[in-house]
């Protein structure tokens, strides 16, 4: 049984740990240096100061996994655009809580004033992460050939979109 709650701050070890194995072994992150707690623990504040949902899920009491909605680029034409980011603990992929953080991400942020989320997937060989996003309604609205160089290769990113909401939010 997967649990989804908000994250908190003591969950933040467990989030560096799950980050920590991506960066190291995974194309996920094009990091390659995994970043200490401290700036996982910024990297969080700044989600949730932002007022952005940053969210774990638990299974047979740990965390399996955790996801968040980030701003997709500085600049304020783009306030209206999120763009997810979700990692699964190694133990626990292939559970769906790859698919419930999913869910359950988007659903806080239709009912945000976003409009639009996006999705950048490191490697277009991750048939998981797309085929999470494609079943969540995502559609793939771009491939950047080669733009990252990790673990001795080129690494494409794929593009995903998904309309949180036809309607124009109020300026």
């Amino acid at each position: 049984m997967v649990t989804i709650r908000d994250a908190t701050p003591a969950d933040i070890p467990a989030i560096h740990s799950i980050y920590s194995h991506h960066v190291m072994h995974g194309l996920a992150s094009f990091e390659e240096v995994p970043p200490t707690v401290e700036e996982m623990r910024s990297r969080f504040e700044a989600v949730v100061g932002g007022g952005k949902p940053y969210i774990v899920a638990e299974a047979h009491g740990r965390i399996a996994g955790y996801g968040y909605a980030s701003t997709y680029r500085p600049r304020t034409a783009y306030r209206y655009t999120v763009e997810n980011s979700i990692y699964i603990d190694e133990r626990s992929r292939g559970q769906g809580v790859g698919t419930a953080l999913l869910e359950e991400l988007v659903a806080r942020c239709r009912r945000g004033p976003w409009r639009q989320m996006l999705a950048v997937i490191g490697d277009s060989g991750n048939v998981a992460s797309i085929g999470v996003h494609h079943k969540a309604g995502f559609r793939q609205v771009g491939l950047l050939e080669r733009v990252g160089y990790k673990h001795g290769r080129w690494v494409d990113s794929v593009v995903m979109q998904l309309e949180l909401s036809p309607a124009d939010p109020d300026q």
